[in-house]
């Protein structure tokens, strides 16, 4: 009798006991994603600023500062290898547990399209030249960071969760965490604000069993060399959407 009922109460609190192991490593594993998507804004900023606002400059320098957190990087050899694989800024799912699409978005708020001159300047960087602060041209960049979620059974509960609290999708299916009863996971009063295409992308690949979290940072720096016209065909760095 002691034993059936031991048996019972363990089949009760095991979820709950396994998630609070695994999605406690989780968090730490996305509160380190989050330290490197803030290094990662600031990278790519800083390599635009000294390279004209080029945008394939920019997006090789944030996701080599985002290998760390979802490839093996522990030798400078692993290193190449992984940038090697993924410069092209997708994730392979041979390698990376099954996950695809876009590994970061950089969008650009400053300069605009339409205040970029093709002129060079030699004395761009020069403080001399600038009568006030507004004359300074400056770039900023928002990078959305799609990092993935790789520690099973914590990535599908706390996907559920953030989905709630977002706003985006309630669940109030049984609860993973104690099967006994029904969940109630609804978009709560501080949801975090997403944009609509993040949104999407992220709905999309939920659809697709790709649990990840889209973490953003934003930096801003003054331009060191003139932005060229070539590096700014579109406002935002491919393949991030205009709409961002």
């Amino acid at each position: 009798m002691q034993s059936g009922q031991a048996a019972v109460e363990a089949a009760i609190t095991l979820p709950l006991t396994v998630f609070l192991i695994l999605g406690t490593f989780q968090l730490f594993l996305l509160l380190q994603a989050r330290i490197l998507t803030e290094y990662a804004a600031f990278h790519a900023v800083r390599t635009g600023v000294v390279k004209h606002g080029d945008c394939e400059a920019m997006t090789h320098a944030a996701i080599a500062t985002l290998l760390p957190s979802f490839a093996r990087t522990d030798s400078p050899a692993a290193l190449g290898a992984a940038f090697r694989e993924h410069k092209e800024d997708q994730y392979k799912p041979h390698l990376d547990m099954g996950f695809s699409g876009d590994i970061v978005w950089v969008a650009r708020s400053s300069p605009l399209l339409g205040d970029i001159s093709p002129t060079e300047e030699e004395d761009f960087d020069d403080p001399a030249r600038y009568q006030s602060i507004q004359d300074v041209v400056r770039l900023e960049a928002r990078i959305v960071f799609w990092y993935p979620l790789r520690v099973p059974f914590a990535d599908w509960v706390l996907t559920r969760m953030f989905l709630a609290h977002m706003g985006l999708r309630n669940y109030t299916g049984a609860d993973p965490l104690q099967p006994v009863r029904t969940a109630a996971w609804t978009r709560g009063r501080n949801a975090i604000p997403l944009g609509a295409a993040i949104q999407q992308e992220l709905l999309s690949r939920v659809n697709r069993r790709e649990y990840v979290f889209p973490l953003q940072a934003t930096h801003v720096m003054r331009m060191m060399t003139p932005p060229r016209p070539q590096y700014f065909v579109t406002q935002n760095c491919p393949p991030t959407p205009e709409a961002l």
